[in-house]
C-alpha cells in the first residue's frame, strides 16, 4: 500500500471514528454549560480544555466531526445523484443536449456554495439543511462535468458500439457498460468534494448560515474562539486541527485511490 493511501486512510478513519463514537460517548455533554469552568486550560477533567462557556472542547470536536460527516455525505450523496446521470445524458445525447447540460453547470459554478447558502438564507433561514442544498447544488455541476468527461471516451470503445448494434437501450448501455467504465474518476472526485463539503460547511458555520446551536460545528467554534485569540488562542487551534486533518486525510485518500485505480500511476515505482 503506498504511504499517501495509508496516511489518508488514518487520518479519515481518525476523523470518522471520533464521529461515530460521538454518538454513543462523549467525556462530557456537548451542550452541557458551566461558566465556572470557562476557558480552563487542558487538564484531567477537560482534556483539551473548555471553551468560553465552559463547555467541554474534545465532546465539541467530536459532536462536530458527526455534523461534518453528516452534511459532507449528504453534499456529496446529492450530487452523486443528480450529477451523474446529467453528465451521462450529456455524453449519450451529444449536440443541444449536450450543450444546455454544460450551460446550466457553467450556471452553477458562478454560484458557490457559499453565495448559494447566503442567497438560500435570504428567502428561508439558516439552518443545515440549507448548507447541504446549496453545498449538494454545486456538487451537482461538478460531478455532471467529471460525469460526462469521463464518459466521452467511454462511448467512443468498440464494445459500447457493440452493445448498442445488439438492441440495447441507452440506459443499459450507460448504466452496464458506460458508467462501470467511468467509475474510478467519480471515486476520487467523490474523496475531494467531501473535502471540500466539511470545509464549507466550516466556513457556513463561521457566517452563522450553517449548523444552529446546540449542535456542535467546527466553523462555529472557530467563531466563538476568535473573540479570545489573543487572551487564549489555543480555543482556535482545536478546531481549526480538526479541520486540517479531516481535509488532509480526504485528499491524501483522494490521491492514493487514484494512484490505486490508475494503471499508468500503478506501474509507477513507490518513492
Amino acid at each position: 500500500m503506498r504511504p499517501t493511501l495509508a496516511i489518508g486512510i488514518a487520518l479519515t478513519g481518525l476523523v470518522a471514528a471520533l464521529g461515530l463514537v460521538s454518538l454513543a460517548w462523549t467525556p462530557w455533554p456537548v451542550d452541557a454549560v458551566s461558566v465556572a469552568d470557562r476557558l480552563q486550560p487542558p487538564g484531567a477533567d477537560h482534556w483539551l480544555g473548555t471553551d468560553h462557556l465552559g463547555r467541554d472542547t474534545l465532546s465539541l470536536i467530536m459532536g462536530g466531526a458527526w455534523n461534518a460527516m453528516i452534511v459532507a455525505t449528504a453534499a456529496v450523496g446529492i450530487g452523486l445523484l443528480a450529477g451523474v446521470p446529467l453528465g451521462l445524458l450529456a455524453a449519450a445525447r451529444r449536440g443541444w443536449v449536450d450543450e444546455a447540460v454544460g450551460r446550466l453547470v457553467d450556471l452553477t459554478f458562478a454560484f458557490p456554495a457559499v453565495l448559494s447558502a447566503i442567497l438560500i438564507t435570504a428567502l428561508t433561514h439558516p439552518g443545515a439543511i440549507n448548507a447541504i442544498v446549496a453545498i449538494g447544488i454545486f456538487n451537482i455541476a461538478v460531478f455532471a462535468r467529471v460525469t460526462r468527461g469521463a464518459a466521452l471516451p467511454v462511448y467512443g470503445r468498440e464494445f459500447v458500439r457493440a452493445a448498442f448494434a445488439l438492441g440495447r437501450s441507452r440506459f443499459q448501455v450507460a448504466l452496464r457498460h458506460v458508467l462501470p467504465n467511468a467509475a474510478s474518476p467519480l471515486i476520487v472526485q467523490a474523496t475531494v468534494q467531501f473535502a471540500v463539503a466539511i470545509l464549507a460547511e466550516a466556513a457556513l458555520s463561521y457566517l452563522g448560515l450553517g449548523t444552529r446551536p446546540p449542535q456542535p460545528s467546527w466553523g462555529r467554534m472557530l467563531l466563538d474562539a476568535q473573540t479570545f485569540l489573543f487572551t487564549d488562542p489555543i480555543q482556535a487551534v482545536w478546531p481549526g486541527l480538526a479541520i486540517a486533518i479531516a481535509v488532509l486525510g480526504l485528499n491524501l485518500l483522494g490521491d492514493g485511490v487514484r494512484d490505486l485505480l490508475d494503471p499508468r500511476l500503478r506501474a509507477l515505482p513507490v518513492g
